[in-house]
């Protein structure tokens, strides 16, 4: 054990605990003595001259001009920029971002100056956005503009690196802990440290090189994960009933010991339900841990240790709490939510080795409690439902037997007050975001509980300065301009991870159930009478026919026909049993002796090894006309659209065999990326284009979203083989169902062998980005293929 962490543990928590309670203490006699009021009644007052204002005639002979709901993100987006309103939600939006993450003092000309710069780039980057924008989410928080983000930062490696953390630990959320609430924590942690990297580097723009910027922000990302993975699985597994009693306390004593020893402890024997899950946060825990501890400079790993275990510490105290017990004081309650909601901030800067600043600690310790007022204000019921202590249920259960107790509406005013005043020294810009804050809250909570609910709360926490909190009420129902955003990005960052959610889960029923069906359909019958030859043919096509395939192409087909173009499910059964037997039969030709040489197939021998060489290619022929005899059997649809589909699927069954003879050429040469993105496309990419392009051939769609249609799949299909070609050096045998390395082996060049595997990563990510957009130009969003896209990186097989 280290000995000199332990011994620090305790003073380091007095210490703490001392500051915090000279800091209540002073808000304490702002709310007995009441001297907050006539000053933040003025400070409210003034606000309000740029916040209600009255309607001028005209406006009520507009049309078209009604303020659209912000979940609408581009609607809203232009509403703002059409009004001219857009300029000032983003100075809000983003002054309360540096005076809240950043801890900047808003009255400091260097930070409006970072502001005024950050407003204006991003109020161009919005109106452009908003203005392409069909339906689709916001840019900056799909996938491919954070690739984007990453390449313009020269930081693909981290992206890459945190996109596959944060696939990962989205499968280990459980339920109970709110998953989409848990990454969206998890991300805006990342998100900070980034944004502190950034200021950081900004604010010598000249001595910081390109390259240096890139390593910063890299380690950045990695720290940001490293500490952001704290909140989903310390604070909130602690909170939420996923472990037991007994587990709970195991863990928690795991924790402290890390942090007073430097070193996480092994985890030891964990049986039960929570084993599997255990032992992977522990993993991730571990790794992060040391790479924070690895990458931060001596001299403030023990800054970084004090401050972690204070934030611990303090949120151990609350969590602990018990709401039966009626003799709390206003200490017990309120100095761990100081410290904890003042740590959790300033460990960012220990964690990036960020130079010291006393401004920066003073303003965020001060901070810390109005941000967590605001929460517990807003989680009030939930709480109360879960019978978690906060200062807000507490009060409400023992107010009438305690009046010794403080009103936490109350004191969340009076920190208000002292933070304008005395903090931030009356400061316009810094009144203004506050206040905009605290207004915006209360509107938002009115809306969410109905007028009923939330006039009876403000009946009880309300009752005491009448007059100010008139004032206040004014405010909430007729203060106008206080919406921010990122309370907007919060609400589609969790709208979009529970749709995703919900779109995957049915994004793998479909595959599922379509996959039946299709392989209900694809064996070929075998007729009485047939000539031996004929039968040997056919049992060896259902040989491969039977393999466990994905079937994605068929699917694929099915999903456009019958989903999205309304075609008849039975009426295009022919058509997806044609793709799939071009596709075995392109497999079959692939395995030969004379061409990749494969022993297995689709977890199990390949037919040239089952039967021979020779019956394997007859069988790749017979398979390729019954794909014909399929298409031609398509019936209720103008004969005309069916000759022009079979003579399209014809041309590609050319290209691809083009492809692969370009392939064969190219076995044990050394080719250009060009090269190999041309026998891709051909070999891969044809099949997922025909499987899109023949569905709305049927469904005769015009040519502008075939178009687009055909560069989706141009993309998705080289991203499909860089993934093929990545798992293929990295992968598990097993879990493929074939065996790896086989490139290597057969002398091959792949995306691999060409750029490398982190090369390889990087051009699979830019062809996802190219299909992700080329999808944006489509009429209507079709998140099947943006979720195909998506499982195509991110298989394991």
């Amino acid at each position: 054990m280290n000995v000199e962490l332990t011994d620090y543990a305790d003073l380091w928590y007095q210490q703490a605990e001392q500051k915090a309670a000279r800091y209540f203490e002073t808000l304490h006699a702002q709310v007995t003595d009441q001297t907050y009021v006539n000053g933040l009644a003025e400070d409210i007052r003034l606000w309000s001259r740029k916040h209600i204002r009255r309607q001028p005639w005209l406006s009520f002979m507009s049309r078209g001009t009604g303020k659209p709901d912000s979940r609408d993100y581009h609607r809203y987006m232009r509403w703002l920029n059409y009004t001219g309103k857009l300029k000032d939600y983003l100075d809000r939006s983003v002054s309360y971002i540096y005076m809240r993450d950043l801890g900047k003092a808003l009255d400091c000309p260097k930070t409006q100056s970072r502001i005024k710069q950050v407003v204006k780039g991003l109020e161009q980057f919005l109106i452009r956005s908003a203005g392409t924008g069909g339906g689709q989410q916001p840019p900056f928080i799909s996938l491919a503009g954070l690739y984007r983000w990453a390449q313009k930062e020269g930081v693909e490696s981290a992206v890459i690196w945190v996109m596959n953390k944060l696939k990962n630990v989205a499968c280990h959320i459980p339920e109970d802990m709110n998953p989409e609430h848990a990454q969206r924590k998890l991300i805006k942690i990342i998100v900070g440290v980034v944004m502190h990297a950034i200021e950081e580097v900004e604010e010598s723009p000249g001595e910081i090189f390109p390259a240096e910027r890139a390593r910063r922000l890299d380690h950045a990302i990695r720290l940001g994960y490293s500490y952001g993975l704290t909140y989903p699985y310390i604070d909130d597994l602690l909170d939420s009933g996923v472990l037991n009693d007994q587990e709970k306390e195991r863990y928690s004593r795991m924790i402290r010991s890390a942090l007073l020893t430097g070193t996480v402890p092994a985890l030891g024997t964990w049986t039960g339900t929570n084993m599997n899950l255990i032992r992977f946060i522990h993993a991730e825990l571990r790794e992060a841990f040391e790479y924070i501890k690895g990458h931060q400079r001596p001299e403030f790993r023990m800054l970084f240790f004090e401050q972690s275990y204070v934030f611990f510490h303090s949120q151990h105290l609350d969590r602990v709490k018990d709401l039966s017990n009626a003799d709390y004081t206003n200490e017990e309650l309120y100095l761990p939510i100081i410290l904890k909601s003042s740590s959790s901030r300033l460990i960012v800067r220990s964690v990036l080795s960020a130079p010291e600043d006393e401004g920066f600690d003073q303003r965020t310790f001060y901070y810390g409690i109005y941000n967590q007022l605001a929460d517990d204000f807003a989680d009030m019921f939930d709480d109360m439902r879960d019978g978690a202590v906060t200062p807000y249920t507490y009060f409400f259960k023992y107010r009438e037997q305690r009046p010794d107790l403080i009103n936490p509406y109350e004191l969340y005013w009076t920190v208000i007050a002292h933070l304008i005043r005395n903090v931030y020294r009356s400061d316009a810009m810094t009144r203004e975001v506050i206040l905009d804050r605290a207004i915006n809250g209360l509107k938002r909570c009115k809306a969410r509980l109905g007028s009923d609910q939330y006039n009876e709360i403000m009946s009880v926490l309300a009752s005491g300065q009448p007059e100010l909190h008139r004032l206040i009420r004014r405010m909430v129902r007729k203060a106008d301009d206080v919406d921010f955003l990122d309370k907007l990005l919060r609400d589609q960052m969790v709208t979009i991870l529970k749709n995703e959610r919900q779109q995957q889960e049915e994004f793998f029923d479909t595959v599922q159930s379509v996959r039946e069906q299709i392989n209900n359909q694809l064996r070929i019958a075998e007729p009485e009478n047939l000539p031996p030859m004929k039968t040997s043919l056919i049992e060896a096509a259902n040989y491969s026919l039977d393999g466990d395939g994905k079937r994605l192409r068929p699917i694929l087909t099915w999903v456009m026909g019958v989903k999205e173009y309304g075609l008849d499910a039975s009426a295009i059964i022919p058509l997806l049993k044609s793709l799939e037997y071009m596709h075995t039969a392109s497999l079959i030709f692939d395995d030969l002796p004379s061409q990749d040489n494969a022993s297995t197939r689709r977890g199990r021998a390949t037919l040239h090894e089952v039967y021979d060489s020779s019956t394997a290619e007859l069988t790749g022929l017979y398979l390729i006309q019954k794909a014909t005899e399929e298409q031609a059997s398509l019936s209720g649809f103008d004969p005309k659209v069916v000759l022009r589909l079979m003579r399209y699927s014809s041309q590609k069954a050319g290209e691809m065999c083009m492809g692969q003879a370009m392939d064969l050429q190219s076995k044990g040469a050394a080719l250009t990326l060009q090269e190999l993105n041309r026998i891709c496309f051909y070999k891969t990419g044809i099949a997922f284009e025909a499987s899109l392009v023949m569905p709305a051939i049927l469904a005769r769609v015009n040519e502008t979203e075939i178009s687009a249609l055909k560069r989706y799949a141009y993309h998705a299909g080289i991203a499909f083989q860089i993934k093929d070609d990545l798992l293929d050096a990295e992968g598990d045998q097993v879990v493929l169902g074939k065996p790896t390395r086989q490139d290597v082996e057969n002398n091959t060049s792949t995306f691999v062998t060409i750029l490398g595997i982190e090369g390889a990563k990087r051009e699979m990510w830019e062809h996802y980005c190219l299909a992700t957009e080329a999808l944006d130009e489509l009429p209507r969003p079709i998140a099947f293929l943006t979720h195909l896209l998506n499982y195509m990186v991110n298989r394991e097989n």
